[in-house]
């Protein structure tokens, strides 16, 4: 039986390229790229993957043009709509993480109804959905909560470490990814997880992510069960 990744972390980029390309909006891009997050639920769910986190709006992209992060939030908003009951009914317990302060009153509604109702059994797969998220926004809210406690002497210096650190994240009740796939040929993980990371596999291909189909995900397993991972200990290799 090969090995398997605890979390898998998807980077889904490519989607205004693969619509430029095909010379169509960028909004049906957007809507391809929410099929195939659908396929990706559903192929690591039969896979027995107990933790997905798709990678699906960041920070950065608040400075896209007006016109685009309306279309892209309104998108969101049906895709919960539309998804959620399959997730009920596949036992998949839904979690945001992000600044989700930002979105309006309706999406923010939309996104606590949904955590809620899918937390309501024991859950074969947890999906998080990073919205509004970034790596440096985490971290710094992150250490704002600290400073807060601490003043409240709530903790002292010598008890704050990666642990206390950690707990503090928005992902704190979330393994670390052990496997990050990123589409559309960029090398980099762009403000994603930046502290959780650390020892992640990453695993690139150069295919937009509109484009991906199961082959994909499951080359993504077999890449990741071939690789030896150390941890930063040596192994005597």
């Amino acid at each position: 039986m090969k090995k398997l990744p605890n979390h898998v972390a998807i980077i889904m980029d490519g989607n205004t390229r693969w619509a430029e390309n095909k010379n169509l909006d960028k909004n049906d891009g957007h809507k391809e790229g929410v099929k195939k997050a659908r396929l990706a639920v559903e192929f690591f769910l039969e896979n027995k993957i107990k933790n997905l986190t798709l990678f699906a709006f960041s920070t950065e992209n608040w400075g896209r043009q007006r016109k685009e992060v309306k279309a892209l939030l309104k998108l969101f908003l049906e895709a919960i709509n539309e998804q959620t009951p399959d997730l009920i009914k596949n036992k998949v317990k839904l979690n945001f993480i992000g600044d989700i302060s930002r979105f309006d009153k309706v999406l923010i509604n939309k996104i606590k109804s949904s955590q809620i109702k899918t937390s309501k059994y024991d859950s074969k797969m947890s999906l998080n959905i990073a919205i509004s998220y970034g790596g440096r926004w985490d971290i710094e809210q992150a250490l704002k909560s600290i400073v807060k406690d601490f003043s409240k002497r709530k903790i002292k210096i010598k008890n704050i470490d990666e642990s206390l650190i950690t707990d503090y994240l928005s992902t704190s009740l979330i393994p670390d990814p052990d496997l990050i796939i990123r589409s559309a040929g960029e090398q980099r993980i762009s403000n994603f997880f930046l502290w959780q990371a650390a020892y992640s596999e990453i695993y690139f291909l150069k295919k937009l992510w509109p484009d991906f189909n199961e082959e994909d995900f499951e080359e993504a397993l077999e890449e990741y069960a071939l690789r030896k991972r150390k941890f930063g200990v040596k192994t005597g290799n």
